[in-house]
């Protein structure tokens, strides 16, 4: 884990990209001083903690998980006569799950370095309670993923590709049919591709969905908030793991200003985008496929433009797809497993 200093950042934007997610307005917050994993819990711990408890996670309790159409083989489609209205790229998969991304056939023995996926949040919820951490507050990570920069849209700065480096994982060409994969990777990449942020954090920002502790809400106060912490009250709920009884802390975020965070709710907040985000930049108005030239409809000229660190999203707890996973905070640095 990387010690991240407490400080004071601007949350936010006054510019939002996307009003509907209550991106606005900018606002001064104080954090505390906290640690965060540097990088996306991979499928490696994932399953060391699989293994040491003998976790199902709700994508195989359900028999399903949410999965981009543009990863799946034409056989898992065939099976496939349903779809997301509003998003006909999102597929259920039946058997789709962590240790099998794609649905049956497919396997995570090459991926064990990238991050973790088709992880509910109530899921990252129990693999951080077993590891003594918990998940960020939304104001930690924003925090932590802007990297002690100010007002910038990406953890590095305003430029997408600085002297054309790529910094994260992300869709390049037209969404959703052809990812021109010029940042090296049509699908997750590893936990530690690309350079880190200004607190040493690898894949802030694309990559995978990361969860936080909050509740989503888009109405906030513009007034400064002081020092949001975290509160771990047990709520008596228990989880079984090979027969014995763990308990679970709910976390929920707490302020000492009316900055907080709703206390409930009916989705939680996640951040940092995907690699299925995209936005087509200025003067990128059409893509080349082979000799034929392809205009790009306005509706997918930006598809998900939230990879940057004001933007969010949110999901019920009990969601996953191929592109959610999690990274883990602490107050004090855990002991050995």
């Amino acid at each position: 884990m990387v010690a991240i200093p407490g400080g004071v950042f601007t949350m936010g934007t006054d510019e939002p990209e996307i009003q509907q997610d209550g991106e606005w307005p900018a606002r001064r917050v104080h954090v505390n001083s906290f640690y965060m994993d540097q990088c996306e819990v991979s499928n490696q711990e994932f399953e060391s903690f699989v293994n040491s408890t003998g976790y199902l996670t709700e994508a195989e309790k359900f028999g399903d998980s949410f999965v981009f159409e543009g990863m799946l083989s034409e056989e898992v489609k065939a099976e496939i006569h349903q779809a997301v209205a509003a998003a006909p790229w999102w597929l259920p998969v039946k058997g789709a799950n962590w240790r099998q991304p794609e649905g049956p056939g497919s396997s995570i023995l090459s991926r064990m370095d990238h991050p973790v996926l088709h992880v509910s949040w109530n899921d990252a919820v129990a693999f951080c309670t077993w590891a003594g951490k918990r998940l960020p507050t939304e104001a930690e990570w924003e925090y932590s993923c802007r990297g002690g920069l100010e007002r910038r849209l990406f953890p590095w700065g305003n430029k997408l590709q600085p002297k054309g480096q790529h910094y994260a994982n992300i869709w390049q060409g037209v969404f959703p049919s052809n990812n021109t994969a010029e940042d090296g990777y049509k699908g997750t990449a590893p936990v530690t591709a690309f350079p880190p942020n200004g607190y040493g954090l690898y894949n802030i920002v694309g990559n995978a969905w990361e969860w936080t502790s909050d509740w989503w809400a888009v109405h906030h106060s513009a007034d400064e908030a002081h020092n949001p912490a975290v509160e771990e009250a047990q709520q008596g709920c228990t989880l079984d793991w090979e027969g014995s009884k763990h308990r679970m802390l709910e976390i929920t975020t707490v302020s000492s200003h009316p900055q907080k965070g709703p206390s409930s709710g009916t989705d939680r907040v996640k951040k940092g985008g995907s690699y299925m985000c995209h936005k087509l930049l200025p003067g990128e108005t059409q893509n080349e496929m082979g000799s034929e030239v392809i205009s790009v409809p306005p509706s997918l000229q930006s598809y998900c433009y939230r990879y940057r660190c004001a933007a969010r999203s949110q999901n019920t707890p009990d969601s996953s797809a191929s592109n959610l996973g999690f990274r883990c905070a602490a107050d004090a640095l855990p002991g050995p497993q």
